[in-house]
């Protein structure tokens, strides 16, 4: 088994370390972000990090690299508090990764890609059409992690659409059958498929 100690991975050649770090946490959430500028420019993301912190009220998390650089999204968030995350199918996922190139704030991503932009219930956060689960979110609150500058932002989900035939009888959201994929480290995108459901696990007696 192949070893790396704390002091050999901080020698490691930049790409290699960030694919390696980036890879052994596991597979992550792939969802395009969308947001809106003050001056009315549509913006969208792939984000791997999206994280569940809680049903009641129904709470999602997602990571920012420190803002010494331009961070549209989350400029646009801060702006303007609404923002969509849709999830990322099988058929767009080089449209949905060439989203992360570094484009000005005033360049709309949308225009960029085949990803088609809409907008629902006369709101003018664009989501991304198409995609099988699409949530409008908004801010709430950003924690600041002291040890690396990066962002952890907060958002509450104000309106979930999901595709009819994913929802279980229990409102289990079967992501496999709308084709949403996962992400491996930076660049790897995974098909994701069902293999079991497993009941309420309780103490053996």
């Amino acid at each position: 088994m192949k070893t790396f100690t704390k002091q050999e991975i901080a020698h490691l050649e930049h790409l290699y370390k960030i694919n390696l770090i980036n890879s052994v946490t596991g597979l992550k959430s792939a969802n395009l972000v969308g947001s809106i500028s003050n001056s009315g420019i549509p913006n969208v993301s792939v984000f791997s990090s999206v994280v569940h912190f809680g049903s009641e009220p129904p709470l999602l998390g997602m990571v920012f690299r420190p803002t010494t650089v331009a961070r549209n999204t989350y400029d646009n968030i801060k702006e303007n508090e609404y923002y969509s995350i849709n999830h990322i199918q099988q058929s767009i996922i080089k449209d949905a990764h060439h989203t992360s190139a570094k484009y000005p704030f005033e360049v709309n991503e949308f225009e960029q890609t085949n990803l088609e932009e809409e907008y629902k219930d006369n709101m003018y956060v664009p989501f991304v059409k198409n995609a099988p689960v699409q949530l409008l979110m908004k801010y709430v609150n950003e924690y600041t992690i002291q040890e690396n500058g990066t962002i952890l932002l907060l958002g509450e989900i104000q309106k979930l659409y999901v595709e009819d035939d994913l929802i279980h009888t229990d409102g289990f959201v079967d992501l496999a059958k709308g084709n949403v994929v996962a992400i491996n480290g930076l660049d790897g995108y995974v098909k994701t498929e069902l293999i079991e459901r497993l009941p309420y696990q309780r103490p053996k007696k």
